[in-house]
């Protein structure tokens, strides 16, 4: 096996394990005791977001490796590569507990999401290219933190308090700035660099792109209302 399928694996088992023991790290209150199998699935989706690795030493690891930054295809240190893998694990983690434990008609859009990023990075892991781009990808992750944390504290029934207005702000802003304006930078790099793409992938790229994007937009709407308009 090569090492990137390893890390995945490994990945993937921890977070199984940790979403096995998350119940006795963090008590479900009573309001969220009807769905213990979702309180978990937050809780360890959030683990995930909140990694430092994930996300938040990306900009400056771009910085610090220049050449990454202008070769977005080819170039990558081992420790990107990795990021990914782990990545991966984490989203093949999050499809199976939802497909075992939710019904379709309620996760599909969360299910055809996760399907897009395992295929988009799985990719990246395999073939060892793009490994940039989607490093350049998992800078919505600084959104997820905000967004894992509204579904606790509306499991937990903590809406009309001071700490869910101000997540909800914050969501708001870091969805524009880190989730929005990330696929916009994506699009665009994939419009300019088309011609130096290989067509299998630029189409699976775009077709990720065309996915995500109103996917996003339609979220982005939804939160907005729930949270402000109402």
């Amino acid at each position: 096996l090569s090492p990137g399928l390893l890390v995945v694996a490994g990945s993937f088992a921890a977070f199984r394990l940790l979403n096995r023991g998350l119940e006795r790290l963090v008590p479900p209150p009573p309001s969220a005791r009807r769905n213990r199998w979702k309180w978990r699935n937050i809780w360890t989706s959030l683990a995930h977001s909140a990694l430092p690795d994930t996300h938040s030493l990306s900009p400056c690891r771009f910085y610090l490796h220049p050449e990454m930054s202008s070769d977005l295809v080819g170039t990558h240190p081992p420790w990107a590569h990795s990021l990914v893998a782990v990545s991966v694990g984490y989203f093949i983690e999050d499809f199976v507990d939802m497909l075992c434990n939710q019904k379709l008609h309620q996760s599909w859009e969360l299910l055809f999401h996760h399907s897009v990023v395992i295929i988009c990075f799985g990719i990246a892991v395999l073939a060892h290219q793009y490994v940039g781009f989607a490093l350049v990808a998992l800078l919505v992750e600084i959104n997820s933190i905000f967004l894992h944390l509204r579904q606790i504290l509306l499991m937990a029934n903590l809406v009309r308090t001071a700490r869910y207005r101000l997540n909800s702000l914050v969501n708001l802003g870091t969805y524009v700035v880190f989730r929005m304006a990330t696929l916009a930078w994506m699009s665009r790099w994939l419009f300019l660099n088309r011609h130096n793409v290989p067509p299998a992938a630029y189409a699976v790229g775009t077709a990720g792109m065309a996915i995500m994007t109103p996917m996003n937009i339609i979220l982005f709407l939804r939160l907005l209302r729930s949270d402000f308009l109402k």
